[in-house]
């Protein structure tokens, strides 16, 4: 004899009535309609909201000011910003999880996600900037692979910094010497202001013939 479908209880309805007043309207429905989330639901539902919230609230200002979000919530985020005690970040982070519960979270998952990815691409090439750094110091063959890839550098530049680098003997727990840091700020200038094909394409101009 096949079962019966089991049903909420009541003491289940009673633990998650609270919840359900602040859901959006249409779980809302569901839930008067008879499709109640179990409890384990709600809670991830709470915790995917103060995840959210609070990657929202670690985007710098001029994105946040971009984002379309209830000025409470905004306000909500700048009072996180100036808490300093852990136990008050905590509470801080639940409320602006329930005031997530307002809010449309595809867009600002999608804002979220592109910072992350443009910093993951600063990062990116920061190492980057790095690794031609230390092969510039330990070989004089790199600088030639270098100019392959940069035909642009002051090679007579470079080449002066490099070896002034080289010669900056460092104590154990002492800076890196002025030549080593301008080293690493010429190869990530260079890198950044290196033209695409495109824009070398774009700058022609086509009228003239030879």
């Amino acid at each position: 004899m096949p079962r019966e479908p089991k049903h909420a209880s009541n003491r289940q309805v009673e633990d998650i009535d609270a919840d359900i007043e602040d859901l959006p309207t249409s779980k809302r429905q569901m839930a008067i309609d008879g499709v109640l989330p179990s409890r384990n639901e709600l809670k991830q539902q709470m915790q995917d909201l103060q995840e959210l919230g609070e990657a929202v609230s670690s985007l710098p200002p001029d994105r946040l000011d971009k984002l379309k979000i209830d000025e409470r919530l905004r306000d909500a985020i700048d009072e996180l910003r100036r808490t300093k005690s852990f136990e008050g970040k905590r509470r801080q982070v639940q409320y602006i999880g329930k005031l997530m519960k307002h809010e449309d979270p595809a867009p600002l998952r999608e804002a979220v996600a592109s910072y992350r990815v443009g910093s993951a691409t600063d990062t990116l090439a920061l190492h980057q900037a790095e690794y031609w750094r230390d092969q510039l110091l330990a070989s004089d063959d790199a600088l030639a692979n270098w100019v392959k890839e940069y035909p642009a550098t002051d090679v007579q530049q470079l080449r002066s910094l490099m070896r002034s680098a080289r010669k900056e003997k460092l104590e154990p727990g002492e800076r890196h010497g002025r030549a080593y840091r301008d080293l690493f700020r010429m190869v990530k200038e260079q890198m950044l202001d290196v033209p695409s094909a495109d824009d070398e394409t774009a700058g022609a101009d086509p009228s003239h013939d030879d």
